[in-house]
Formats: structure tokens, sequence, C-alpha cells
């Protein structure tokens, strides 16, 4: 590979971390595929042709490292009841990020899926039916189905919004 590798992270990991977090979240469990998709390249690097698109090939060992994180959560819940003394904000989405990321988590995990790697990884919707199966047209279709259903409950949210801050005014039109 002709590229440092410390380039391709400044690069690509914030594409990287986006693909992570919409398949799993904001949050310490995308953290960890981001990390384990860098050590997983860092190790591939060297025998990596010299014509590869990086940043796909990064969004598709993510999006794997992602399914891996979500199997493993499936097999292992590990309750505790000792918490941290003091909670930490890295890896944390902003306050203004936090209801986006709740909202793709909700929906249906191939439209997620096509989300996470067509919209956020920016793969073309070829690449994405190779990595999440089916055809490219129905990936097409299921990216387009989740933008819907995020637009729908963005403007749904908005309106809500709206709504109590006119009824707010209503009752208290001094303040």
């Amino acid at each position: 590979m002709r590229t440092p590798f410390d380039e391709a992270v400044t690069r690509h990991g914030g594409t990287v971390l986006r693909v992570c977090r919409a398949v799993l979240g904001a949050g310490p469990d995308a953290d960890d595929a981001w990390s384990e998709t860098f050590l997983a390249a860092l190790q591939a690097w060297p025998d990596l042709p010299a014509d590869t698109n990086v940043e796909a090939w990064l969004v598709r060992v993510a999006g794997r490292k992602a399914i891996d994180i979500t199997r493993a959560r499936a097999r292992h819940a590990i309750p505790t009841d000792a918490l941290p003394e003091r909670p930490t904000a890295l890896g944390v989405a902003r306050d203004d990020e936090v209801h986006v990321w709740a909202q793709v988590a909700r929906l249906p995990e191939r439209q997620r899926l096509a989300i996470a790697h067509h919209y956020l990884g920016g793969l073309p919707h070829t690449e994405t039916a190779r990595i999440i199966g089916g055809t490219p047209e129905s990936v097409r279709r299921a990216a387009a189905d989740g933008i819907r259903a995020l637009r729908r409950t963005h403007h749904a949210d908005e309106a809500a919004q709206s709504a109590r801050t006119a009824h707010t005014r209503k009752e208290h039109p001094d303040a």
C-alpha cells in the first residue's frame, strides 16, 4: 500500500466512526468497532493491493466489526451493580446528535445497514448489496425507506416541539 496507514486513519476515521454508530448507536460499542476496524486494517495493510479503494474497504471492515459486536451483545449480557465513579464524555455523541442516532438505531436492521454503508460510508449500492446481501435495487429501496422514515420522524418531532413552544407561550405570555 502506498499511503501510510496513519494518513488512512486520519482521512477515513470519521467515516468509519459514522458507520459504526449507525449500526451500533453512539457509545462504547461503536468506539470498540472503530478500534477493531483499524486494528484489523493495520494487520492487513502491508498485503493490501495498491489499487484498493481504501475508504470502501475500511467501511466494509467496519460494517463486519459492528455486526460482530451486535452478535456478541446477543450472546453475552453482562449485568453489573458497580458503576464508574464518574462518567466520561469520550466517544459520547453530542447532545444535538443523540436524538438522530437514537432514531437511526430504531430503524429495521436492513434499512440501518443500507444507510450506514451507502450514505455514511459512501459505498455505491452495488457494493453495499455485496456486503449486506440482496440486489442493488433492494438495497437502494431499503436505504430510501430508512431515510424516509428518519425524515418523517424528524418532521413529527419538529411539529411536536413547535406545539410545545406555542403552548408554553400561550400559558406564559410574559416569559
